[in-house]
């Protein structure tokens, strides 16, 4: 990126953190535990272990640099607050940092040729990928491109509506993937009862479904008259005439439009919109939360 990266390049002198005062310092401490979250949640969605170090530094953007042997991620933070400013939404700031990760993961940096379009385009591409991995909408994986690029393409970077289309593509790669990965069925009596019955649970005392420790029933399309609860400390409870077993539990998610998912044994999987429905992995409505 012409404005948003100094990729591809050797560091020539030692990285200078920006802590210049007290006020300053807790400034740029509270940024970069932020940052590193957010590095993170991206190398955890790619499955990868970081092999380099981000760093705040006194740089006009971001980039991505090889420094005595060391791989490191820099980044202006006043630079990314400004974007995320912007633009609007925090996914700006992620999808550079994001962008900046894919030089490294893609070995532009092992390279002294320093920029070109072609490595920006595999850089973007892997921001639109994470990004929709970690539940970005399209628009927001391109908003911090779609501001800081140049409409044309220079020696070392592609115009504008190239990147948008390479964060396209990874964008729906990822989502494709999100997509290919779903053959789950709709939850039945058989697939649900008779699991459960098969394998010991803890049991839990009807005494405890009061009010007071359920959080929402759950209702299954195809089985609307069984009883299932989440309790207040998110175990899924199959309520039948023998008594109540914990089947499972509601467990959290990266993804902001399906921010839950039922983890258990005894079921397909199963997500929870942030309306309180419930789809498998087709996207298939199979039931809902009161």
């Amino acid at each position: 990126m012409k404005r948003l990266t100094l990729a591809l390049v050797l560091l020539v002198a030692p990285v200078v953190i920006v802590q210049s005062s007290a006020t300053t310092t807790t400034k740029v401490t509270a940024t970069r535990a932020g940052a590193r979250d957010i590095v993170k949640e991206i190398i955890d969605v790619v499955g990868l272990k970081p092999r380099f170090e981000l760093r705040a530094a006194n740089i006009e953007n971001a980039a991505a640099v090889i420094y005595n042997g060391e791989r490191y991620i820099l980044y202006n933070e006043d630079f990314l607050a400004a974007i995320n400013n912007a633009v609007h939404t925090d996914w700006g700031g992620v999808s550079i940092l994001a962008h900046e990760i894919g030089h490294h993961l893609n070995g532009h940096t092992l390279s002294r040729a320093g920029s070109n379009p072609a490595d920006e385009l595999e850089a973007d591409e892997f921001s639109g990928f994470v990004l929709r991995k970690m539940g970005a909408s399209l628009a927001e994986a391109q908003a911090a491109i779609n501001l800081l690029s140049e409409e044309h393409t220079s020696a070392t970077h592609p115009g504008r509506s190239y990147r948008l289309a390479s964060i396209s593509k990874g964008w729906r790669n990822a989502d494709s993937q999100l997509m290919a990965s779903s053959h789950g069925q709709q939850p039945d009596r058989n697939e649900i009862v008779s699991r459960s019955a098969t394998r010991q649970q803890p049991q839990v005392q009807r005494a405890s479904l009061d009010s007071r420790n359920i959080l929402s029933r759950v209702y299954f399309s195809s089985i609307p008259n069984e009883e299932f609860y989440v309790t207040k400390h998110l175990q899924l409870v199959h309520v039948t005439s023998d008594g109540a077993r914990v089947i499972g539990k509601l467990s959290k998610t990266n993804n902001r439009n399906y921010p839950y998912y039922f983890e258990s044994d005894h079921l397909q999987p199963l997500f929870v919109t942030d309306r309180g429905s419930v789809v498998n992995q087709q996207g298939q409505r199979v039931g809902y939360l009161t």
